[in-house]
């Protein structure tokens, strides 16, 4: 103000004294913005009173100054430019991480039971699980083999792939758990990994609908082909195998049982154990004639008729009684 001027109270004197202290003061708490700007109001003074060499001095501190603080200001940018980049990388990052893993969770319960991937997931290592009462379906194509001898691979994967899913869909409508394929054989079980007290009757009439399926299936293909079912009921151990690639899978007598009943059936029948037959409901009444017994599975269930095959070796496991199940013919 002092040294404007067009202030009436115009005085050089003091605005050299008031821009020397604001200079030194500014200098205590490095405050380079400030020096600078003093010094140039300082130097402008001095050369209005052709001081030319304090004018110089003091406008030399001043362009020193001011680079200084414009060096200062883009290193500040620079680094925050750079700050901002990293924080935009980490955050692209952890996008591309989320994506990854939402994906990798999306395939897990695609190949596994969805309480089985949510616990992998969860960060739990080892599943095994022991149920004590669960029924297990297997099934074989008969006359495949032949048919892949005479059709192309793309022809037979597509014929696979089309018998399976339907599979697939029929085990989703009966509450069944899809455990595995191997070529032309089907695994399912009822009871894993969430217990159900009818799992006999829903492997039962998964079973019927798949018998149903195939007899169409040949029928409208045209193909001699048809499928062996087996079926039984125990207890499994279920639990996953593998590291990189996970699988779901089931082991224990039980399994092995309901693979001797497919493995011993006849194309086109539902091979099913004694003790399937016992799970399959608690009454039992009998219908026309020895041969055929009828299950009442009560109003809402429908009923199918179980044929005794009598008793028969069944490998690994010694004399067995069998049945063969169908639907009811009443």
């Amino acid at each position: 103000m002092y040294a404007n001027l067009e202030f009436e109270g115009y005085d050089e004197k003091r605005a050299e004294e008031y821009f020397l202290k604001t200079i030194a003061m500014s200098a205590e708490i490095d405050s380079k913005r400030v020096q600078y700007e003093f010094h140039r109001s300082l130097s402008a003074l001095y050369e209005r009173q052709k001081r030319w060499e304090e004018s110089q001095i003091h406008f030399k501190h001043y362009h020193e100054l001011y680079l200084e603080v414009q060096n200062e200001e883009s290193t500040k940018q620079a680094l925050l430019m750079e700050h901002r980049r990293k924080i935009e990388e980490s955050e692209r990052d952890r996008q591309i991480k989320l994506a990854r893993f939402q994906e990798q969770e999306k395939i897990l319960h695609n190949i596994l039971p969805s309480k089985i991937a949510d616990r992998i997931v969860a960060g739990e290592k080892t599943i095994a699980d022991t149920h004590a009462s669960v029924s297990v379906f297997f099934s074989d194509i008969v006359g495949f083999t032949k048919i892949s001898q005479r059709i192309s691979a793309t022809e037979l994967v597509r014929m696979l792939n089309s018998l399976f899913t339907q599979f697939d869909r029929l085990a989703q409508k009966h509450g069944l758990e899809k455990i595995k394929t191997i070529g032309d054989a089907y695994m399912a079980v009822c009871g894993v990994p969430e217990s159900n007290e009818q799992h006999a009757y829903h492997v039962a009439m998964f079973a019927l609908d798949v018998q149903s399926l195939m007899a169409d299936f040949r029928e409208n293909a045209g193909e001699d082909i048809t499928i062996r079912i087996g079926l039984h009921c125990g207890s499994v151990v279920a639990g996953i195998i593998g590291e990189a690639k996970f699988a779901f899978d089931l082991w224990g007598d039980a399994v092995n049982t309901a693979s001797r009943m497919e493995s011993h059936g006849e194309a086109g029948k539902i091979h099913v154990s004694e003790e399937f037959v016992r799970n399959l409901t608690p009454t039992l009444s009998k219908g026309e004639g020895e041969e055929k017994q009828v299950l009442s599975l009560g109003e809402d269930l429908g009923e199918v008729a179980v044929l005794p095959r009598g008793e028969m070796h069944i490998k690994g496991k010694g004399m067995m009684k069998t049945y063969y199940l169908q639907k009811a013919t009443l």
